[in-house]
Parts: C-alpha cells; structure tokens; sequence
C-alpha cells in the first residue's frame, strides 16, 4: 500500500520543523549570524558568543544536522560556512519578520540606541544609494577575516578595534558610512561614535553584507587598505 495524504503531509511539515528546531535557540541564532559572516573555526565562534567551545560545537551540531551549515576540518579545530546563500536570505527574512510583528524587539533596539544617543533619522534607502554609487567613504568596521569573505564594494576595512589609532587615514572633508554585521550589531555605533567625537562626519549603515546580497547586489572579497 502506497504512502497516505496524511503520511505525506505529516512527513514534509516534519522537514520542515527542523529547520525551525534548529534555531529556536538564541545562540544559534547568534552563530548563524556570525557564519553568515564568513567560515569560522568553533574556537572563535565559541568566543564572540561567550560559550564555551563544547557547547558551541553542540549548537553547530544541531545546526549542521538541519543541514544549514557545512563543516570541514582544519588543523585542530573545524571550520563552519554557510551551506549557501538562501540560509542567510533565510535568517534576513526571520530578523525582518520579527521587526515587523515583535513590538519587544523594536523596544529593545529603540531603547538601545537612545541610550547611545544614536538614535536619528536616517534615510535607508537613500543612504545605500549613496553607498553604492560612491558618494561617501565606506568603513567596514567588522573584523578583517570577515571583510575578506565578503564586503561591499569600495568599502574600507578599519576594524572597530584598530579604528582609533587610524584616524589619520581617513579623509576629514569627506563624510564616512560605518558598517558592520546587520541592524543588531554595535560596532558601528560605537565607530560613529568615536569618529564624530574626533571631528569627522560620521553615520551609521545598518545594512550590511547580508543584505546587499539579499538585493542581487555585487559582493567584493579579499583585502583593501584605507585611504581613496
């Protein structure tokens, strides 16, 4: 006797609930993020998560076994990459779908940034126009190995902790962009933060890669060093 609707409908809403499963936990969320970045050993991943490495590789393990992630082996520890680029489309649509439907997380993030004073009104759409054709000087404030997976073009990679001792390279007359991993990452604010204190015009993109490859636009890879 052949498979019953009921069988079939019950088999592909289980698929399906594992990819839910996989990221019902906040740190892999966190992870997937971070991957979505670029590949990743787990001792690092452990640390920008504040976990500790055997738990980190538990998380990855559920997240691999929902086949969101590939692993592969190198030296002593394993590296994570994304198994491709709709799981970061698909995280994109999640952190849209719950600012668009969780008043908590808009709460959050309002409350966040009013506390750093940054909260101000910032045309999105105009200001990755601008970014895109060129008009302003584009800080990618993440860490280097993450400029090098993936960047957006033109962009300049000043990591966040280097950015005070390399003012000086950085024109004063033009106005600069800051980036980093998305709308809840904070390197940026606190790039802006630091470059306006020193006198420069300074903003904050809260897009960043994940997003420009969600349009189709080009990502660039490989190193830049600042100055234009």
């Amino acid at each position: 006797m052949g498979m019953s609707h009921r069988q079939f409908k019950d088999g592909v809403y289980e698929q399906l609930a594992r990819i839910g499963k996989a990221v019902s936990a906040p740190k892999r969320i966190e992870l997937l993020e971070l991957i979505c970045q670029g590949p990743r050993n787990v001792k690092v991943l452990a640390r920008l998560t504040d976990l500790s490495v055997a738990n980190a590789s538990q998380h990855l393990k559920v997240l691999r076994a929902a086949r969101l992630i590939d692993a592969e082996k190198k030296g002593l520890y394993v590296e994570y990459r994304l198994a491709d680029e709709s799981v970061g489309r698909y995280l994109l649509s999640t952190q849209s779908l719950a600012d668009a439907r969780l008043a908590e997380i808009r709460q959050l993030t309002h409350d966040f940034l009013e506390q750093r004073g940054a909260l101000e009104p910032v045309n999105r759409e105009e200001l990755m126009r601008r970014v895109r054709d060129g008009d302003v000087v584009v800080l990618d404030v993440r860490p280097s190995e993450e400029y090098a997976a993936g960047h957006i073009p033109g962009a300049v990679s000043v990591p966040i902790g280097e950015l005070k001792a390399r003012l000086k390279e950085l024109p004063k007359g033009k106005e600069i962009v800051a980036y980093c991993r998305g709308p809840y990452c904070i390197m940026s604010i606190e790039a802006v933060e630091l470059l306006r204190k020193k006198g420069f015009r300074a903003q904050r993109m809260e897009q960043g890669v994940l997003d420009w490859r969600a349009r189709g636009w080009r990502i660039e890879a490989g190193t830049k060093k600042a100055g234009r």
